[in-house]
């Protein structure tokens, strides 16, 4: 549960939880428009995409909004970071693809791919250090955590189905997709303690295992 804050202190966190989410956004379309490979999640947004036809941004908000309706039977209680994050980061995507195409230079391409963890983590950081929510996902691993669940075999499962969903579907696995595994968690883990607003214990809003804000 996302712990109350005042006015003044939200006027504080909610810069930090915009940049947070702003950047998530970023580093995805990077990845993207590297076509080199995904994260697990992003992997089966751009799958339903390509079956769909609605754009992989929106796609994210769309299962974003049903991993959510998850929640209560879970009990779980979302916070303004969790919905704005359902929102910010999937309309983040849509709008830099307009503009963000694939390069022809496979350097390049790199470069893009490389980006991409860097900036989700970075700003997973920032919006998980504001304390106003975890990311949706997160939410439903933690409430299967609650009942009993290890939260580490609770994220594989649910990162290994969608995975394999999405790239069924036709979304982009490859290099990317072991270097977002590989690098998400040592990233955010040294993020957090140098991004998050100070007398904020962690621990309140990153479940022990919870390693990125979606």
């Amino acid at each position: 549960m996302p712990p109350n804050h005042a006015p003044h202190e939200l006027r504080r966190r909610l810069p930090r939880l915009f940049l947070g989410l702003v950047l998530c956004g970023w580093g995805i379309a990077s990845m993207v428009a590297s076509e080199l490979g995904l994260g697990p999640w992003d992997v089966l947004h751009q799958g339903l995409s390509v079956l769909t036809g609605i754009p992989i941004g929106t796609m994210g908000i769309l299962v974003g909004i049903l991993v959510l309706a998850l929640w209560f039977p879970l009990h779980e209680r979302p916070g303004l970071g969790t919905v704005l994050n359902v929102l910010v980061i999937g309309i983040v995507i849509d709008v830099t693809l307009l503009w963000l195409s694939t390069p022809d230079s496979l350097t390049l391409r790199i470069i893009m791919m490389l980006a991409g963890p860097v900036l989700f983590g970075v700003g997973s950081g920032f919006y998980i250090g504001a304390g106003l929510g975890s990311g949706p996902r997160d939410g439903v691993m933690t409430g299967l955590a609650r009942r009993g669940w290890p939260v580490g075999v609770a994220r594989a499962v649910i990162e290994v189905t969608v995975l394999a969903l999405g790239w069924l579907l036709g979304g982009t696995v490859g290099l990317g997709t072991v270097l977002f595994a590989v690098l998400i968690g040592p990233l955010v883990h040294w993020c957090l303690p140098r991004l998050t607003i100070p007398d904020l214990d962690v621990g309140q809003v990153r479940p022990p295992g919870v390693r990125s804000a979606r």
